[in-house]
């Protein structure tokens, strides 16, 4: 049966796999079973071929790859054929297969993968083609791929058939290819620095490290309930602390939260401290690491100017960043002076009167979150590190020494979105306790994403944590802005989808 009977309205899709399976049947009994090859030794991919016409044309190669197009020339056939590294067309004629094989070669179908053998040359048309004169089927597609003018554009398909998206759509096969660039790069450049990359478990007794709603487990041998990890940072500073004075993991984390664009229950982040330095380290280290990952997949721009494109607007990388205060952000975007209150009572008044109704016990710090997160940071497009946040919402944060109701932290915000998060470290193992138990009497009163009391934690404190930077940093929404990506779903090979 030819692809254009197949492609036409009135067959169904149960007909095109029952035409497929028949076609891999006569193929079996026939003796030309392509799922008996285990190997096709290949000389050179599409790209190599595009990139290098000049010095390949007329020599012999060999390709293999999926058969994406057909075009029935009579006597003569093109193709095209799609590996991991592009699409090249292919030209066949029954003098150089042969009757039987070309007449074999029309049968196949689109999707059904394929090696071929033959010369390098340009069409009269001006395209770089192989003239094959010899063709092997390797594999036998049985489902046909989304009809080609149409591709596959359902979101919903497309996350869960990852394959077939991987396939049709070329530009999401550069998104994740563009992820895998960016994690190379921050590797390198934290390896170049000095860090070492650790691993760190994945199960856990104590949910701790954030403030997040953990997956819980059970492990039947120990009979105990165990935590899927919403954080490495215990971990990580437990190694500080035994004296690896630079470290990074870049890993999963799970946290039972909701799904959106901005969320997946599974995700990837690279966390990262460093002995001996604070806050404006991690600041610092940021900026240049960005900076440079945003140099290296936009080349085509003039270092002097980083502007990339994000769902229609215009992101300026180009460092300095801007560095503003919490405290400082609220005033410029919410109108409100928290620097001017002097008990909790007048900034409960302040919120009140621009339309947020505070809970009555809320404190001066928390207030100020509460202020920041509704009105201020939906207006955060271009980069800015937001500074010295309150203490109720960094629990493992060093106090600002002129106003412990602030933290030395910062968060940098590109898009209205949180991207990295990092702290002076609290090593002061007492205000680490007080802190843990002010988490445990809010997990008590039913908070569910309150951490837990670690006292392998504490312990390690107690042997003396030196001053320490330390930094997370989300992999997947830094992939979304790189990739110009809407969804934390596109940055993700296999996202989180209800059954």
């Amino acid at each position: 049966m030819s692809d254009t009977v197949e492609n036409s309205p009135e067959i169904s899709l149960s007909e095109m796999l029952q035409i497929r399976r028949d076609k891999l049947t006569d193929l079996q009994e026939s003796g030309r079973d392509p799922f008996a090859i285990t190997r096709y030794d290949r000389t050179h991919y599409c790209k190599d071929i595009k990139d290098n016409f000049e010095a390949l044309e007329g020599q012999t190669v060999r390709l293999a790859g999926r058969q994406m197009s057909k075009r029935d020339m009579g006597k003569a056939f093109f193709t095209d054929l799609q590996d991991g590294s592009g699409r090249l067309q292919i030209y066949v004629k029954i003098d150089d297969l042969g009757e039987e094989a070309f007449s074999e070669f029309k049968k196949w179908d689109i999707g059904d993968i394929f090696g071929a053998e033959g010369t390098v040359f340009r069409t009269r048309r001006g395209e770089i083609s192989v003239h094959c004169t010899s063709v092997v089927l390797l594999s036998k597609s049985l489902r046909p791929l989304p009809e080609k003018f149409h591709g596959l554009t359902d979101s919903e398909t497309r996350y869960r058939q990852r394959y077939v998206d991987l396939i049709v759509n070329p530009d999401v096969k550069r998104a994740f290819e563009i992820r895998t660039k960016m994690i190379t790069g921050i590797r390198r450049y934290l390896d170049q620095r000095g860090y070492l990359e650790v691993e760190t478990p994945v199960l856990s007794t104590i949910m701790g490290g954030a403030n997040a709603r953990p997956f819980t487990t059970h492990h039947n041998t120990l009979d105990i309930d165990m935590y899927l990890r919403v954080a490495t940072e215990l971990h990580l500073k437990r190694l500080i602390v035994g004296g690896l004075e630079k470290v990074y993991e870049i890993g999963r984390l799970f946290r039972n939260e909701g799904m959106d664009t901005r969320h997946n229950p599974e995700f990837t982040t690279i966390e990262f401290y460093e002995a001996f330095a604070d806050c404006n380290t991690m600041m610092d280290m940021t900026e240049e690491m960005i900076v440079g990952l945003v140099k290296e997949i936009y080349p085509e721009l003039p270092h002097d100017t980083l502007v990339i494109p994000y769902q229609g607007e215009q992101i300026n990388m180009t460092a300095p960043w801007e560095r503003l205060s919490m405290a400082d952000a609220v005033k410029k975007y919410a109108g409100v002076d928290f620097m001017s209150f002097s008990t909790d009572e007048e900034a409960r008044a302040a919120v009140r009167s621009i339309g947020i109704e505070p809970k009555a016990a809320a404190t001066w710090g928390e207030l100020l979150y509460e202020v920041f997160d509704q009105r201020v940071e939906s207006n955060l497009v271009q980069p800015v590190f937001i500074t010295r946040h309150p203490v109720e919402v960094s629990p493992l944060a060093k106090r600002c020494g002129d106003d412990p109701r602030l933290t030395d932290r910062f968060e940098l915000f590109v898009t209205r979105r949180e991207l990295a998060n990092a702290f002076s470290e609290l090593n002061d193992p007492i205000d680490q306790r007080s802190r843990f138990e002010s988490q445990v009497k809010l997990r008590e009163g039913g908070d569910s994403e309150a951490m837990m009391l670690d006292e392998d934690f504490l312990t390690a404190l107690e042997y003396g944590l030196p001053p320490t930077g330390g930094e997370g940093i989300g992999i997947d929404r830094l992939a979304m802005l790189l990739t110009d990506s809407p969804s934390i779903r596109d940055v993700l090979l296999f996202p989180t989808m209800k059954p």
